[in-house]
């Protein structure tokens, strides 16, 4: 991870309606997808680009605490610790919306929101 500590390491969109998203970025952009099945037993769609991974997409109706939000695009900054990353952030003024919890053969992830309340992601990667 060393080489991308501080660097954007994924992005993905949340959205009520998959199906239609898959089907304007599949014509809009040329991606095909793969599927996973989540820990929830939702889905988890990659878009694909050729062989290279580009974002995710997953329903976020599955997840009571975005029953507020508008669907929208997340950002993930990748780093070495996230534990670490977050405690300094907190001490710059970020704010912490989502502790840190591990996803398995994905990694660990937080969300904060920084001074200014921007939400972003930030995510140590599975080795």
């Amino acid at each position: 991870m060393s080489d991308h500590h501080g660097t954007i390491f994924w992005t993905e969109l949340a959205t009520r309606d998959v199906a239609a998203a898959r089907e304007y970025y599949a014509a809009t952009c040329g991606w095909t997808y793969d599927e996973m099945t989540m820990q929830d037993g939702g889905t988890y769609v990659t878009a694909m680009k050729g062989e290279q991974m580009v974002c995710g997409i997953f329903d976020m109706s599955r997840e009571p605490m975005m029953a507020e939000l508008p669907p929208h695009w997340s950002t993930y900054i990748g780093v070495e610790d996230v534990d670490q990353v977050v405690a300094q952030a907190a001490k710059r003024g970020a704010t912490v919306i989502r502790p840190a919890w591990d996803i398995p053969h994905v990694g660990r992830i937080a969300i904060i929101a920084d001074p200014s309340g921007a939400p972003v992601g930030i995510m140590t990667p599975s080795e």
